[in-house]
């Protein structure tokens, strides 16, 4: 992981990792993503399958040094762009996870929700569930004309989005994925410059399927990365992540600037913690409330960190809390703080 002062070398296991709660929480430019795309490589190469939901496209060179040669990691750092190659058939992802999207991301009354259902079922009678064909059973469907407007508003947008095909050629077979890597992947979902609603469709549509492949045993675990994950990720699913979810094998990592974000009640149930440098009297306060350490210890540590160096609390340093200087990446990290003045110097 990096060093300390009384060691140059600071290793830890992995399966430390494995069914946890994790939290990577500090201000700004100070190596939380640095950290986290630490552990994703490590644990790819331990042969884990993870999936990292990346709001800035930091995820997407982890196959290459820093210096732009491809890695024998490569091949498993798979990235995915939302209506590009990320884009999935109706009848692959199922009434449920369509009808949560409608809910839940584009806040789609109840009534017109039971009257889509009945679109999706008659159409899957059928054997014709495709989007063209739900576009056209929505406009001719007899129904009151704001359920109907209501429908055709939201079906635009999926349209839109470009993240459902009816093509099969060129659909994602999560599963499939996953048992051609059987020695570990990264499934990098880039959201850099998407919407906020597409952001979130992309999310509903990932959870639904991740937690219907865990559930069925199709998958056995999977380490899922979250990075600010506020932005995309409903209230509701923050406790199903803790508690439901943990037990069917997904093992979520938290990454954020804001930890007022995250509930406390996950602040109290994470199995690990890497806190980076704080200064605002307000997030202090918050991630003081870490279990496994006094604050008052906590607030003297975190305030004090450089950059890249932080304190991890939990089972990864067998409870022992401890400031690690964290080690440089061998692989191309994007999303680096850019500067002006700094490279007016260095020209």
């Amino acid at each position: 992981m990096g060093s300390t002062r009384r060691s140059p070398s600071v290793t830890a296991d992995l399966s430390a990792l494995d069914g946890r709660l994790n939290i990577i929480t500090g201000r700004k430019g100070t190596g939380k993503s640095h950290l986290s795309k630490l552990l994703v490589t490590a644990l790819v190469r331990e042969g884990a399958p993870i999936v990292v939901l990346d709001v800035n496209g930091e995820y997407v060179n982890l196959g290459r040094s820093s210096d732009g040669r491809q890695l024998n990691l490569a091949p498993k750092i798979l990235s995915l762009i939302p209506g590009l190659n990320l884009r999935f058939s109706l009848r692959e992802i199922g009434l449920g996870p369509v009808l949560g999207i409608l809910i839940h991301a584009l806040s789609l009354p109840e009534n017109s929700a039971r009257v889509f259902a009945r679109i999706w079922r008659q159409l899957e009678q059928q054997n014709n569930l495709r989007m063209c064909s739900l576009g056209a059973s929505i406009s001719s469907f007899e129904c009151h004309e704001s359920i109907k407007e209501a429908l055709q508003a939201r079906f635009n947008t999926l349209d839109d989005s470009g993240i459902f095909t009816d093509d099969s050629r060129v659909a994602l077979n999560i599963e499939e994925i996953f048992q051609n890597h059987q020695n570990g992947c990264a499934l990098i979902v880039n959201m850099k410059n998407q919407h906020s609603t597409l952001r979130r469709i992309t999310v509903e549509l990932l959870i639904s399927k991740l937690t219907e492949l865990l559930s069925t045993q199709k998958l056995r675990a999977l380490f899922l990365f979250a990075e600010e994950a506020h932005l995309y990720l409903r209230e509701t699913y923050w406790d199903d992540i803790v508690t439901r979810m943990r037990h069917l094998g997904l093992f979520t990592t938290f990454i954020t600037n804001a930890p007022d974000t995250i509930q406390g009640g996950i602040y109290r149930q994470a199995d690990n913690v890497f806190l980076f440098n704080f200064s605002n009297e307000h997030d202090l306060e918050i991630v003081s409330k870490v279990a496994k350490l006094d604050g008052d210890t906590i607030r003297m540590i975190v305030k004090d960190l450089p950059p890249h160096r932080c304190l991890v609390v939990g089972d990864l340093v067998d409870s022992f809390p401890m400031v690690i200087n964290v080690r440089p990446l061998e692989v191309q990290a994007l999303g680096a703080t850019r500067y002006f003045f700094r490279d007016q110097i260095a020209a």
